[in-house]
């Protein structure tokens, strides 16, 4: 994606199933587990760079001991300060003779991360801002280890206020931070009426403390208290908690939105936003890794058994499409070959935008993000000159007329022209306070190759998603200006971004999409500029009704439009004003029938098509539109 938008975050979980001394024999380190969670984090850095976290849970402390360590980074490079500043202790306390790590005891004992249970997390923020506090894991404390709970997690709510004011309801007072807090509040007090009622009944009989703590652990039903806890969450969610016993969980929505992986074997249960990074950090087949399932809590006791229990009732599966075009990393299979079907179901419309003048025509990506489906549209244009010169190459031989020139001119002739056409230069920082020379800062951040491209050559330049259009303005359109192409073709694998997502994303500001703006201004144009206050109207009512009887009106707005108008005018909209090139701009979107049958297993779409997966999601729409029309900016949620 050539616009930065708002990550998904990431989220891992390692549950060891074997004392530290098994780690230690078998493979030379008692952190085994520990450095499996960086590994896991690390393989997916690109989910989160405004901060880091992690936390374990040590097993069996003797009493007056402390069991529970979270720590948490915000500063540049947070995941690599984190471990880094950890394994200095550990090498300190080494040297010093405080550990040694044959006798693991001594690790489990002085070192805060030698433990059995460890929960990571890798942060964008889309809520709560950018503090230290803000980060997860969020963790809620107790003298009983029972009612200690350690969450973090991949997820938006829609409706915090609602779950805020269902505390307020049962008499708590919570801090209006983010919907991390609401969560864990609303986890957390479910989880004390869990505690407080197996603990009646257990002193009821006259147990002593030792055996009621014991049989507290061993009786916590962690599905009992998400199902109650769960009740009106609406969002999208996958979301890891660790409660201070050793117990574990891993919470999936029930449509399925945010992604979630975890495989199991003796020695370790693992889990992870994706599947591609346990399968390289465990050394597994595709078949080893399975998904959580929608609407499924995966729970790990501290016995180390698993159970996968469905905790609220199913929806239609609506999986994020987002994280198959562009969040997810491109090295898992499916999502390699999904990329590259991205590209190829451009063909048609590429051939069409250039005259089917391959000869002329010079084909390139906007940075690693885009690559694969670069490589699918390639694939998809060689294809179908190889099958043009086979044909002419068998109808000519029926004719008689297949030479040694024909055959030269058949097969070098109108090929696909691939060249390295735009690279990312450095990294621009914002420390410069004047908005005038943050954005000259930002038009250097894309380099051209100075004669990749010929006067007389088409440019086509593939990029995942067109969001708001500001980089196409001020940067990439205008640098590849320079080169003089006769015309410019910037093509999206995905759809047109009409829509808030509030889910995860965060692009919840209508206003702010490249998109609107040009059905903005074609209904002004047209005279259609009524209808604007019409939808206004609209929205306000709509918003006075139930979440259940919730209509999406924003789709008003684009109604009157084909889906190629709407690309035409925002090829206006992005064209610079004051370069000295002249020549024409043209934007291609993937269709939403191409993006199904490419990605046909993520059929989330909301942001293309406002069809959402959950009332939230239209209330949202219809915020934002509202938000829109009143000027009001910030969040439609």
């Amino acid at each position: 994606m050539s616009e930065r938008i708002q990550h998904e975050c990431g989220v891992a979980m390692v549950r060891l199933r074997k004392p530290l001394s098994y780690y230690q024999e078998k493979y030379g380190t008692p952190l085994w587990g520990f450095f499996k969670l960086f590994l896991l984090m690390e393989k997916q850095h690109n989910r989160g760079q405004d901060g880091a976290g992690v936390a374990c849970v040590k097993l069996d402390v003797p009493a007056g001991e402390p069991f529970m360590f979270r720590e948490r980074n915000i500063k540049a490079n947070p995941l690599d300060r984190i471990f880094k500043e950890l394994l200095q202790q550990y090498s300190e306390m080494v040297a010093s003779g405080t550990i040694h790590p044959e006798f693991t005891e001594t690790v489990k004992k002085n070192f805060d991360f030698g433990a059995e249970l460890y929960l990571g997390h890798l942060r964008y923020g889309t809520s709560g801002g950018y503090s230290l506090s803000a980060s997860h894991p969020f963790f809620r404390r107790s003298p009983w280890p029972t009612r200690n709970l350690m969450l973090a997690g991949n997820f938006n709510m829609t409706n915090t206020m609602e779950l805020n004011n269902s505390l307020i309801a049962i008499g708590q007072h919570p801090i209006f931070a983010s919907d991390t807090q609401a969560l864990l509040e609303k986890i957390g007090f479910f989880l004390d009426e869990e505690h407080e009622s197996l603990y009646q009944a257990l002193r009821a009989r006259g147990l002593p403390g030792a055996e009621i703590s014991r049989r507290i652990s061993e009786e916590l039903d962690l599905v009992r208290i998400l199902t109650r806890a769960s009740q009106n969450w609406d969002g999208g969610y996958a979301m890891a908690g660790m409660i201070g016993n050793g117990d574990a969980f891993m919470v999936r929505d029930p449509s399925g939105i945010r992604p979630c992986h975890y495989f199991q074997n003796d020695e370790v249960v693992a889990f992870a936003s994706e599947r591609a990074p346990l399968m390289t950090v465990f050394d597994l087949d595709v078949a080893s890794v399975q998904e959580v399932p929608p609407g499924h809590v995966v729970v790990v006791k501290k016995n180390g058994r698993l159970t996968s229990t469905a905790f609220t009732a199913p929806l239609p599966r609506a999986a994020c499409s987002f994280e198959r075009i562009y969040f997810s990393r491109g090295n898992d299979l499916d999502i390699y070959r999904e990329r590259k079907a991205l590209g190829a179901r451009l063909a048609d419309q590429v051939m069409a935008a250039i005259d089917h003048d391959l000869q002329n025509t010079v084909i390139g990506f906007i940075p690693n993000t885009a690559e694969v489906a670069y490589y699918g549209l390639m694939e998809a244009l060689r294809l179908r000159r190889r099958d043009e010169v086979k044909r002419d190459i068998l109808d000519a031989a029926k004719k008689g007329t297949l030479d040694e020139a024909l055959i030269d001119d058949l097969i070098l002739r109108n090929w696909p022209r691939a060249e390295k056409v735009v690279s990312k230069d450095i990294k621009i920082r914002t420390f410069i306070g004047q908005e005038k020379w943050r954005n000259e800062l930002s038009s250097h951040v894309y380099d051209i190759f100075y004669g990749s491209v010929r006067p007389t050559d088409n440019l086509v330049v593939v990029d995942d998603s067109i969001v708001r259009g500001t980089t196409l303005r001020r940067s990439i359109i205008r640098i590849l200006s320079r080169l003089k192409p006769k015309k410019i073709i910037i093509v999206s694998t995905a759809p047109q971004i009409r829509y808030p997502d509030c889910y995860g994303i965060d692009m919840s500001e209508l206003g702010k999409f490249v998109a609107f703006e040009a059905a903005v201004a074609l209904l002004k144009e047209r005279g259609q500029g009524d209808l604007l206050a019409e939808v206004y109207g609209l929205c306000r009512r709509e918003l006075a009704q139930t979440d259940a009887s919730m209509v999406n009106h924003v789709r008003c707005i684009y109604e009157p439009f084909t889906a190629s108008e709407i690309s035409a005018k925002i090829a206006d909209l992005v064209l610079p004003r004051n370069i000295e090139w002249t020549g024409p701009v043209q934007i291609i979107y993937q269709t939403i029938e191409n993006l199904h049958t490419a990605v046909p297993n993520h059929t989330g779409d909301w942001y293309f098509t406002g069809k959402y997966p959950t009332p939230g999601g239209y209330r949202v729409a219809n915020q934002a539109y509202v938000n829109y029309f009143e000027k009001n900016e910030g969040r439609s949620y």
